[in-house]
């Protein structure tokens, strides 16, 4: 079995995509600044690692996106930004709990981190093209069954 990465990727988009906060949604790490005015969404792989599996004869691994929404940092009213962000991670991570398994593409968005990462938020800032930005990002975690083979 071979990693849907274009589908699961496609998936996470689709969520950022359909939540109605973001001026434009990202399938990859942007290597420039965001060019939108408002929120700007962008998803990526942040790594994949094999996790216990079932003891069968093939191994699963974690594979955890990153969900970055971005804002520009100097803007007014400044004490409206982060409520703004926060709005739209309180959307998505409902939606990534809701859809459990992605639309069937994994087993499992691994909510309370029983693989070692769980849904995760964390806050902070970015320069990006000399402009500094309000960042927020999702550690979303996915669980794929049978990924890789084992072969005696």
């Amino acid at each position: 079995m071979a990693l849907d990465i274009v589908g699961i990727t496609d998936a996470a988009v689709s969520h950022a995509m359909a939540c109605g906060h973001f001026e434009a949604v990202n399938g990859h790490e942007p290597k420039s600044a965001p060019t939108a005015g408002g929120l700007t969404a962008a998803v990526w792989t942040d790594r994949v690692s094999p996790v216990r599996s079932s003891g069968l004869d093939s191994l699963s691994v974690l594979l955890v996106l990153n969900v970055r929404i971005y804002t520009a940092a100097q803007q007014m009213p400044a004490d409206a930004i982060d409520p703004a962000m926060l709005a739209a991670v309180d959307v998505l991570c409902a939606a990534y709990v809701g859809d459990f398994t992605l639309g069937g593409l994994v087993r499992q968005v691994d909510v309370l981190g029983a693989h070692g990462q769980p849904l995760d938020v964390r806050a902070g800032y970015l320069q990006q093209d000399g402009v500094p930005f309000r960042v927020m990002t999702i550690s979303l975690p996915c669980i794929v069954n049978d990924l890789w083979e084992e072969v005696a």
